[in-house]
C-alpha cells in the first residue's frame, strides 16, 4: 500500500513538472493596444469545431511553414464565438505573413485584417496547446472587468511554439 502511494506521488510530480513546462500555470497579460494590418495567407472553414477538416487546415498550415512555402507564424482568424452559435465556427486557418506580394501555395488565398483598430491584446508564454484557451479566457475577462463590448472577431498567432497572441477589436 506504501509503494502505491509513492508511485502515485511520483506520478503527480511528474504531472505538476509537464504542466509547468507547456505553461499551465501562466498567466496571460493583457492590455489595450491599436492593431496593425496583418496579411493571412490560409483557407476558409465552416462547420463543426470538432471536425476534422478544421484539423487538417491546422495541420496543412504547419506543413507549409515546415516546408518553408510560405515564411511567417500560425495564425487565425475567427468571426464567430463557437460557445454562443453552438459549436459552429466560421474561420480562416493558416499564416500571417510579413507581406503580400508573395506566392500563394495551392489552394490558399489572402486576406487582410485592417489596423487602427483599438483591441484587447492578451499574450502569454505557453505551448500551443494551452495558449488558446488562456487567452480567450483573459480578454473576456478583462473585457468584463472593463465594460467593454468586443466584436466578434477574433485574431490569434503563434510567434513561437511556446508564445501565443489574441487580439479582438473594441466595438465603437
Amino acid at each position: 500500500m506504501k509503494k502505491l502511494l509513492y508511485v502515485m506521488a511520483g506520478f503527480a510530480i511528474l504531472l505538476m513538472v509537464f504542466y509547468t513546462y507547456i505553461g499551465g500555470f501562466t498567466e496571460p497579460e493583457v492590455t489595450m493596444a491599436t492593431s496593425q494590418a496583418m496579411y493571412v495567407a490560409g483557407a476558409p472553414f465552416e462547420g463543426s469545431v470538432e471536425d476534422e477538416a478544421m484539423g487538417q487546415l491546422f495541420q496543412r498550415a504547419a506543413k507549409v511553414l515546415d516546408q518553408k512555402e510560405l515564411e511567417g507564424m500560425l495564425g487565425n482568424i475567427y468571426y464567430n464565438d463557437p460557445d454562443k452559435s453552438g459549436d459552429s465556427i466560421r474561420a480562416f486557418i493558416g499564416i500571417i505573413i510579413p507581406d503580400s506580394s508573395v506566392v500563394l501555395p495551392s489552394g490558399y488565398t489572402l486576406r487582410t485584417v485592417p489596423g487602427g483598430r483599438r483591441v484587447v491584446r492578451a499574450e502569454v508564454n505557453a505551448s500551443v496547446a494551452m495558449s488558446p484557451r488562456k487567452l480567450y479566457a483573459a480578454v473576456f475577462d478583462y473585457a468584463e472587468e472593463e465594460k467593454l463590448k468586443l466584436e466578434e472577431f477574433y485574431v490569434e498567432w503563434f510567434p513561437a511554439d511556446d508564445q501565443g497572441v489574441l487580439e479582438v477589436p473594441v466595438k465603437q
